[in-house]
Parts: structure tokens; sequence; C-alpha cells
């Protein structure tokens, strides 16, 4: 089984790598193909066209994607919304033509309507306005989700869809703009208590609600999704609604967040909320029946894997300054 990993440097995609190296490991026949950015660029249609006929593999995960907090959103929508959708098109497109059997799409729970109602079934897709924020990145994870469907009614294909709610952990982007809310916080705390600040300032008024869902999680809901027997996948979903949820089925307030990464890394400061600065959606929290229905549910508790990040994150400083 020739698989080929899109986006293997990312957090998901190398979070999915690391389990399909694990099971070679334990025996599985498997070829694992991967490509680096600079090796490959997947909004260059030619190139991954190439890349396809030349490889051929039996399946392919799309974890690639230009990806970002909502400072970066707000920021780049033109990038957001072209590098996307070029990614999904070349990848999917030439998936087909290589005569990939089946594939699978990594989406974003940013996919559904601003008001959607709480906790968001995949049937909420496509039923109100999203959230001005992030509708570049909503519109072309959509897209992906309907170039899934389209090629499955018109080809036969069996390619999937999987919509992570928000995502947390080893490999994660803790730039201090284009973060997104977690690693954020993680990296202002610990610079905090570098600098002996007294207070932390977070954006926005600490009352949105977020669901928050360990990359480990995710890449094994991914794999457990992309294993299902097709009757079975086919039999939780329909052709033009197949997507599926991927998340925990709890969530938390922004202050009750800031405050478990205080805890975790020690700042003993004041939490100042800036209400000037963007909330963003008021509620984000995923309906997860289906996923449950086929048999799977998430196992990381929210503050072991803040731990878990936090660890990761000093390591990776430590290593940085060790290089200089």
């Amino acid at each position: 089984m020739k698989i080929y990993v899109a986006g293997h440097r990312g957090m998901v995609g190398s979070a999915i790598l690391r389990r399909l190296q694990a099971r070679q490991a334990a025996g599985d026949a498997l070829e694992l193909i991967t490509r680096s950015h600079a090796e490959l660029d997947l909004t260059d249609q030619a190139a991954v066209r190439d890349f396809m006929a030349a490889e051929r593999p039996d399946q392919v995960i799309l974890a690639a994607a230009r990806v970002g907090g909502i400072h970066a959103n707000n920021t780049y929508p033109a990038q957001f919304i072209y590098e996307n959708l070029m990614i999904e098109c070349n990848v999917i497109h030439q998936a087909f033509a290589a005569g990939v059997t089946r594939l699978l799409q990594l989406g974003s729970s940013c996919i559904y309507p601003r008001a959607a109602s709480q906790p968001m079934a995949e049937a909420a897709l496509l039923t109100g306005p999203l959230e001005p924020t992030n509708e570049p990145y909503a519109i072309a994870k959509i897209a992906g989700i309907k170039l899934c469907e389209s090629y499955n009614r018109q080809h036969n294909t069996d390619y999937r869809s999987v919509m992570p709610t928000n995502l947390y952990g080893p490999g994660d982007n803790f730039h201090p703009e284009n973060s997104h809310v977690l690693p954020a916080l993680i990296r202002r705390f610990h610079q905090a208590i570098q600098t002996g600040a007294d207070e932390v300032v977070i954006w926005g008024s600490g009352t949105p609600m977020r669901e928050f869902l360990h990359v480990d999680d995710m890449a094994q809901a991914s794999l457990f999704v992309l294993d299902l027997p097709l009757d079975v996948y086919r039999r939780e979903t329909e052709p033009m609604l197949s997507h599926i949820n991927v998340g925990t089925g709890t969530d938390v307030t922004i202050r009750d967040l800031a405050e478990t990464v205080a805890r975790v890394t020690g700042f003993t400061g004041q939490l100042r909320f800036d209400a000037t600065k963007p909330d963003g959606t008021p509620r984000k929290l995923m309906d997860v029946s289906r996923l449950a229905r086929l048999g799977w549910r998430a196992s990381t508790p929210l503050e072991e894997g803040i731990r878990g990040t936090y660890r990761w994150f000093l390591d990776q400083t430590t290593e940085a300054l060790r290089q200089k």
C-alpha cells in the first residue's frame, strides 16, 4: 500500500506520519511517500500532475494547507483562499487522474455558519453566513468537501473529508502574530515568566467558547476514518453531506483556557482581557455523534495535552538556543 501524506511537516501531517510509521514498524506493508514544499509546490498544477503520475499512490492524505489564527486570516485573506483552493484542486484532481482509490481531505470547523446551532452538526454546512474574520479560508475548505463529493458522484471515487475542531500539540505554530489561540497563549505566558512581567494581556473579552483536540487524537481519528470499510462510511454519511466532524464534544471559555495555560506554565501574575480586540465566533462546539456512532472518541484530557505541548515547546526553545 503506497500512501502519500501531503503536508507531512505540518502539525497534523507529521502526527499522521508518525502513526503510519508506527504501523510500518509493527509490520504493516506500507510505503510512505512525502515531499517537502521545496520539493513539491502543491499550488503548481503541472508539478502535482507529474508527481502523481510518477508515484501513483494507492491512498492520499491531504493535510497540507495554509493555516493561521484570526490575525493571519484578517491580514492575508487572498493568500488563504487562493493557496488552499489551489492545493485542494491540484491534489484531488491529480489523485483522480493517477487512479488513487481512496483519499482523505482534512478541513476545519470554521466551515460552519457563525450563528450555527451548538453543537454544530454536519448538517449545518451552508445554512448561513460564515464568520467574517476567516471566511476566505472557510470557503476554500468547503470547496474541498464539495470537490471530494463531486468526484465521488461523477467518477465513483472514495474520497472522504474530516473536519477537526481547534487542534493543538507538538508541531504547532507559536508565531507571536500568526498562531492560533492556544499556542499564542503558551508563548505569551512563557515570555511573561522569562521577562518577569506581572500581567499578560489576552485578546478579546474571554467569553467565547472553544473546543480543543490534541493533534495525536486527530491523527488517530483521521486514520480511523480512512480505514473504514466503504459500506460503513456510506451508512453514516450522505453523498452531498459526507464530511465527518472530529472533536471532543466539550468546550471551554477563552478565560478558562488562559487560566489553565497560566497554571501549566507556572505564571502567577494577572490576566487582563482586551475587549477592543476581536473575539471571533462566540462559540464553536462540534457535534461528534456521527464519529462516535462509527466507534471513535477522543481520549486526551485538555490540561494533560497542554502540559505535553508546553514540554515540547520548551524542548524546541532549548534546542533553538543550543544551535545558536
